[in-house]
């Protein structure tokens, strides 16, 4: 059964907007908590424009009374002060994703061509910590390689190709789901855990559920749009539904 992390960087863009602190990343956190998440995602990005290293830490507060039901995730790229966050945070998961410079959101997964020396060591000190690593890729076999040579614990398939193919309908979708189901088994078959994100929503993700061997997928943006409209403890029993999943609410 695959888990729900709901990424609230969302929820930090519309109060940066305005300034203060509403509406609450914690209290927001809290509701998908509540309504039978199996976990949180964060991304706090070099420029602070949503999520800030304050919000990192009072999640960290808030999911301590829930550790072993409800994980925590930091994405980002592995700057020095992220990497420090994170040792000092100790999620469950930290996902390594590369940023281009000037990106909105992110745009593609580690090349296989990544030097891996540094990252190496970079992913050992992490798991020294009890940090599992998950490193973001695109749904190729090679950057799968490069990521199990690495020493990862996971991979994260970058999911926004499957969702334009699922726009496109077809063939083209067709070959999409068939692409992402070898590249999580050739991850299965490397000792890799699986999870996916970015453009998933409710229309494409039980097509998406035909890919085997995924533990997790990460939603933000889809799921706290919708929530403007539809609430979000609403929001995310709708996607619990659509994964498979009961509700605590």
């Amino acid at each position: 059964m695959i888990n729900l992390s709901v990424n609230v960087n969302k929820v930090a863009t519309v109060r940066n907007s305005r300034g203060g602190k509403v509406p609450s990343v914690v209290e927001a956190a809290r509701v998908c908590v509540d309504s039978g998440v199996q976990g949180i995602t964060v991304h706090p990005r070099a420029d602070a424009r949503h999520i800030t290293f304050a919000d990192v830490h009072e999640l960290a507060s808030l999911l301590a009374s829930y550790r072993g039901r409800v994980e925590y995730n930091i994405e980002g790229d592995p700057r020095p002060d992220l990497l420090a966050l994170v040792r000092d945070v100790r999620p469950d998961q930290c996902t390594l994703v590369p940023v281009a410079p000037g990106e909105i959101t992110s745009q593609a997964g580690w090349p296989a061509s990544t030097p891996i020396g540094e990252l190496r060591g970079v992913v050992q000190a992490l798991q020294s910590h009890r940090v599992r690593v998950s490193m973001f890729v695109d749904p190729e076999l090679a950057a799968i390689d490069w990521a199990a040579d690495l020493g990862a614990d996971r991979v994260e398939l970058y999911t926004e190709p499957f969702a334009r193919a699922f726009d496109d309908g077809g063939t083209r979708l067709e070959r999409s789901v068939a692409q992402y189901t070898e590249a999580a088994r050739h991850a299965h078959d490397r000792g890799l855990g699986v999870n996916a994100g970015h453009d998933l929503d409710l229309h494409n993700l039980p097509t998406f559920r035909r890919v085997p061997h995924v533990a997790e997928v990460s939603i933000g943006h889809a799921l706290i749009s919708r929530a403007i409209f539809a609430g979000l403890a609403p929001t995310v029993r709708e996607y619990l539904e659509v994964l498979g999943r009961s509700s605590t609410a």
